[in-house]
């Protein structure tokens, strides 16, 4: 157990030091304000503080875990080794910076609730962060910075040894997305009319023969992939999540109708072999009473209450919806990230709870960030050396590479996308 001397023990400062030295590091951690406990300690111990109490393992603190709300935070981002890192703490501390306020700064998205410019759907921007800026978007610093910190403690203390405790392992965790289950069949009379002069008045006859063939049956939906890709999962082992949208049709939400027994069927097989859980709605991001009732229908159709949700569009915006999934139950949330940029929101591949600021307390959310997400578009060239180098990062600190897909990326029309989505599946499903 590592014991940390500390002046005064806040929620920030406990949220912290728990996350980053249990669960990404593996090892016990408890705190202490007095002087003489920490004396006697004859284990693994650290002070941090603005002084050291002699010549102990220090870490000079930031003011940042000590304070309350939200206020402007000066930065200095300089390098520790080749990676970038802030709140330098000064010569008398063992470690160069304040890993801990520098972490609690990136997982708290203590950024996100300062003034920034939102894009047209009012998200926040990756450009607007301070990863971007100083170009450490695409390494999960804080897993980094945990494992530089872990190196420099085994070297001080000679009977530490981190093989001591258990040691976490690289998971691969494909999210897929089903904002529209079928490309063209079980969509109504008047969407599939309209799909047809839609068709005809913008000059897109291969998708209009397409249309035809499939509802006729002359050929599989191109969208209707599902078999073939639990079939794929199980030859290697590994599942995928996947987030059904089931909200009212609306201007950005285009799925099929929730009541349509082919959609339920649907749910309930994969039900059977993945773990689910719910796109929510554009719509429910300003609605918390739409978001309870798309709850309320996947709790009916899987029969189990539902614990997972995502934010469709990467409508995330803080505290706001994760107070909605609080309110409503939810555990897990896979909304982290960005919905056009790689990298790592949070700076961290290791899922985190949300520690709510205008509450100061963590709350019972799990977050768990992704790194990368389908594009919306139909790209033939894909960034696959940066989302490799990516994953590279994250295998070396045995986090957790979550990448997001649709189900439209994974159809015939998108070859690209499922070309990287099977060889994702073969390269690190086994790992």
């Amino acid at each position: 157990m590592l014991l940390v001397y500390t002046q005064k023990i806040t929620p920030r400062l406990r949220y912290t030091f728990k996350h980053l030295i249990t669960r990404i590091l593996g090892i016990p951690v408890d705190f202490t304000t007095k002087i003489e406990t920490f004396i006697a300690h004859n284990e693994v111990k650290m002070s941090y503080a603005k002084q050291p109490l002699g010549d102990e393992f220090f870490v000079r603190s930031h003011d940042l875990l000590f304070e309350q709300g939200i206020g402007e935070v000066e930065f200095k981002v300089l390098e520790w080794e080749d990676v970038p890192c802030f709140f330098m703490a000064g010569e008398k501390s063992t470690i160069p910076y304040d890993i801990f306020a520098a972490s609690f700064y990136l997982l708290s998205r203590y950024e996100e609730y300062l003034p920034y410019v939102k894009d047209e759907h009012g998200r926040y921007r990756a450009t607007e962060s301070l990863a971007f800026k100083h170009d450490f978007l695409k390494i999960p610093v804080v897993d980094i910075w945990c494992q530089k910190f872990i190196k420099i403690l085994e070297e001080t203390f000679e009977t530490f040894n981190t093989n001591d405790y258990a040691q976490r392992s690289f998971l691969y965790m494909p999210v897929v997305n089903i904002p529209i289950a079928y490309a063209y069949k079980k969509r109504g009379m008047i969407r599939t009319l309209g799909g047809y002069f839609s068709d005809i008045f913008r000059l897109r006859f291969s998708r209009f023969l397409d249309r035809s063939a499939v509802l006729l049956g002359m050929r599989e939906d191109p969208y209707d992939n599902f078999e073939a890709f639990i079939e794929l999962h199980k030859e290697h082992k590994t599942s995928a999540h996947y987030f059904f949208q089931i909200g009212d049709y609306s201007t950005y939400d285009h799925n099929i109708s929730v009541y349509k027994n082919v959609f339920i069927r649907l749910i309930k097989n994969v039900s059977d072999y993945s773990k689910v859980g719910l796109l929510a709605s554009y719509d429910s991001f300003t609605d918390v009473e739409k978001l309870k009732v798309e709850k309320k229908r996947l709790n009916n159709i899987i029969n189990r209450p539902m614990k997972r949700a995502r934010q469709h569009f990467n409508m995330l915006s803080l505290p706001k919806f994760y107070r909605n999934l609080i309110e409503l139950e939810f555990t897990e949330d896979y909304s982290m990230g960005y919905h056009d940029t790689l990298g790592f929101r949070a700076g961290t591949c290791s899922p985190f709870y949300f520690y709510d600021i205008g509450m100061e307390i963590q709350t019972p959310l799990k977050v768990h960030p992704f790194c990368m997400a389908y594009l919306g578009k139909l790209e033939t060239v894909l960034p696959n050396d940066e989302i490799l180098e990516m994953a590279s990062e994250i295998q070396k600190v045995n986090g957790t590479f979550i990448p997001i897909f649709h189900n439209v990326a994974l159809s015939e029309n998108n070859p690209a996308w499922k070309e990287l989505y099977i060889s994702l599946l073969k390269a690190y499903s086994n790992a």
